[in-house]
């Protein structure tokens, strides 16, 4: 189990998130809780290290899936939601979870959502620093 902190950044240095602010992250190498490219990275630092790591989308997210759009009636969108493109919304899943996703089309008939993580297809730059082995 390992503690790091990290800033993630994308190609243009836009960073989408950070543990800067707040406790370290905790996870236990080898389980699969994390990115591939991520927790390769953090394999084989010593406490105190810092490193930056730059990993490609098939490491990370993945790459875009089709099969993660979903078209929805307009009938079936909950009253008092006005879906517009990009707007964040959440649907259950089957087993009743739920799954966020990000309206990409409103017609006039339906609305397309997309489920892939925001980050797939994306390539991420992380800088991080291993701050406690467990």
């Amino acid at each position: 189990t390992v503690k790091v902190h990290y800033t993630g950044t994308l190609g243009d240095g836009t960073v989408f998130d950070t543990s800067k602010e707040r406790d370290p992250l905790e996870f236990k190498l080898g389980e699969g809780n994390m990115i591939a490219g991520f927790e390769k990275a953090v394999i084989g630092m010593e406490i105190g290290q810092s490193k930056k790591a730059a990993i490609p989308s098939d490491e990370a997210y993945g790459a875009p899936s089709d099969e993660m759009l979903m078209e929805v009636p307009i009938a079936s969108v909950p009253e008092g939601i006005n879906p517009e493109v990009g707007q964040q919304l959440a649907v259950k899943r089957p087993d009743g979870q739920p799954m966020p996703v990000t309206v990409t089309a409103v017609e006039a008939d339906k609305i397309v959502l997309d489920a892939n993580h925001p980050l797939a297809g994306k390539d991420l730059t992380f800088d991080i620093e291993l701050v406690a082995i467990v």
